[in-house]
């Protein structure tokens, strides 16, 4: 039976699934599957949270539940007081060589359990408030001292970025400035220093000439506006914070100097983390199999293949999630069915057509539709059709309509609307192209 959770979270939930996408919260109410990784990836973050830094790769077919896993993996960390950001690497949105673009993305994604994105201001507003009040506590200023406060609160600030100012003082100089500016009541310039902060090109030269910042932010001082977000996450009650980059196979679609710089800087950041730069940052990308194993992705740089190397000639019941990289199997025809049940409980919960619900929708026709599903698209790409289906087509209209009878007046269709481009070539059944040459360019 699923554990009861309330009806606006509830709602949210099933709303995603009925669009056919993955719902931000509430991930844990129907994991199916990840059991198997709990133990590992919940230490990973243990050791992340007492300062140390991880990194991990995930790896799966289209439709295997990469992006669902990296949900349900910042639901799991957010338990654990970690802030979280997801963003999808892109060519033109968000390309991994350039390191100021994916620090904006970054804060842009930035949430904590209290705060959604971007956070960035309340985890600011947060820090500094935490920084007043150690001034107080320890004596050294009175609530009511605005001079003797400043003064201190700007000490502390250059204190506790000590490390990240011997490379990039430019972040903590906004910082105090922001603060300034915000006692003033300079709201304008406040609101810019913080967008200079995050990493927001084109700001009013006179936000920076406010704070005496010069330039914008670039790949090099990038890394260190990380170094001091998460000192900031750190001192205001975040002990960590969980990046996922999504879709990391895009980069086998670059042109190959771009692709190679951003394989370059994959590997940069792998270093950096094991070298301790980056206390509190836990690393996670998602890729499919010919991106960590393809000649267009991983494989072109030697260094990054050789830190990513695992094994999986073994049988995928072995695996170990300890490992760098994780592989996601997808979904057998039980495991389809089960997360049915787990979807249809979630929706049945406290409805007053419950029993309804439960004895139209049982077991028996899930798994029936379970069947329908993967018999069209094959078991591997079913899982995010098959809820919608479940979700839109059928529990929807079984509380809309009391004469509706799933089993006699509902037969499953799946047209190409219903499947993003991935899913449409996997049931397609197009294979990879092995050369440029047989690349199909459309030049109309």
């Amino acid at each position: 039976m699923t554990r009861k959770i309330s009806r606006a979270r509830r709602r949210q939930i099933i709303d995603a699934l009925g669009r056919g996408t993955v719902p931000q919260t509430g991930l844990d109410v129907f994991a199916v599957g990840l059991e198997r990784f709990e133990k590992a990836l919940d230490d990973d973050l243990s050791a992340v949270t007492a300062g140390g830094g991880g990194f991990k790769a995930v790896r799966g077919e289209y439709g295997s539940g990469k992006t669902f896993f990296a949900r349900w993996l910042a639901e799991r960390a957010k338990r654990r007081g970690m802030a979280t950001s997801e963003l999808q690497i892109s060519q033109r949105e968000t390309p991994l060589h350039r390191l100021e673009t994916v620090y904006r993305r970054l804060i842009g994604g930035l949430s904590t359990t209290s705060s959604p994105p971007s956070a960035l201001r309340e985890i600011v507003d947060s820090w500094l408030f935490s920084l007043e009040e150690h001034v107080i506590a320890t004596g050294k200023a009175a609530k009511d001292d605005r001079r003797m406060m400043a003064a201190e609160v700007e000490r502390l600030i250059e204190s506790r970025l000590a490390e990240v100012s011997r490379n990039t003082p430019a972040f903590a100089t906004a910082l105090r400035f922001y603060r300034q500016a915000r006692l003033t009541g300079e709201q304008a310039i406040a609101d810019g220093l913080l967008a200079w902060v995050s990493g927001e090109p084109h700001v009013a030269a006179t936000v920076r000439r406010y704070a005496m910042l010069k330039g914008e932010l670039d790949s090099r001082s990038a890394l260190g506006f990380l170094q001091g977000l998460l000192v900031v996450l750190r001192d205001c009650g975040h002990p960590g914070l969980l990046v996922v980059l999504d879709e990391i196979e895009t980069l086998q679609r670059l042109r190959s100097d771009v692709r190679e710089q951003s394989l370059n800087t994959l590997r940069q950041l792998i270093d950096e983390i094991d070298k301790g730069r980056f206390p509190g940052l836990y690393l996670v990308i998602t890729g499919t199999p010919a991106f960590y194993d393809g000649q267009q992705g991983v494989q072109r740089l030697t260094p990054l293949a050789q830190r990513l190397a695992t094994d999986f000639g073994t049988d995928a019941r072995f695996d170990t999630a300890r490992a760098v990289q994780i592989r996601l199997t997808g979904f057998d025809r039980d495991k389809l069915v089960e997360l049915g049940c787990a979807v249809r409980d979630l929706y049945a919960q406290g409805d007053p057509q419950e029993d309804r619900i439960r004895s139209l929708v049982d077991d028996g026709y899930i798994k029936e539709l379970a069947a329908a599903v993967a018999g069209e698209l094959g078991v591997g790409t079913a899982p995010r059709v098959f809820l919608r289906k479940l979700v839109a087509d059928v529990l929807y209209r079984v509380t809309d309509h009391e004469d509706f009878h799933p089993r006699k007046d509902y037969k499953l269709t799946v047209s190409d609307v219903d499947l993003t481009d991935e899913e449409r070539n996997a049931v397609r059944g197009v294979r990879r192209a092995a050369s440029a040459d047989e690349v199909e360019l459309d030049l109309t």
